[in-house]
């Protein structure tokens, strides 16, 4: 059976608007309770990266953060904080365009290790004055969020 070319059209369509649409980051400027920040060492990179992911097909940002933190970071939310800003700049992430929400969090201590460790190498606690260089210009996010700049590109 020939499949008509206004079909065609349309399932290409289609695709192209779900394949090439952003994805929904969240992350997380983190503290656990004596006063350091909780950075992961990202896999892809080498570098050091606030804790988070993307949205899974069905879940709400409110569960996605305890989830990301725990897998990520194996560390268990105890507050979530305030919405510290919104990226949207396609040319921040080279993997995919991505719409990424950061917000404040009260975290645990880690108890256990990242869940994947190809995708997270280690954990790092830091005192403010001793911040790495962060990946995928995180360190624009971390700088303007720890000034109280409310961020939205």
């Amino acid at each position: 059976m020939r499949i008509p070319q206004g079909v065609w059209g349309l399932v290409k369509e289609v695709a192209r608007h779900v394949l090439r649409r952003p994805v929904v980051g969240l992350v997380a400027v983190a503290f656990v309770p004596d006063g350091r920040l909780l950075l992961i060492r990202r896999g892809d990179t080498g570098q050091w990266a606030l804790p988070g992911g993307t949205l899974e097909w069905g879940e709400q940002l409110r569960t996605s953060l305890p989830r990301e933190l725990e897998e990520e970071a194996g560390v268990k939310l105890l507050e979530a904080g305030a919405l510290l800003g919104v990226y949207s700049d396609p040319a921040r992430d080279p993997r995919f365009h991505a719409v990424t929400l950061v917000v404040g969090a009260k975290v645990s201590l880690p108890s256990q290790p990242p869940m994947n460790p190809l995708e997270v190498l280690e954990i790092g606690l830091f005192d403010l004055s001793q911040l790495p260089p962060l990946s995928h210009r995180m360190s624009d996010m971390l700088e303007r969020a720890l000034k109280g700049e409310v961020h939205w590109e």
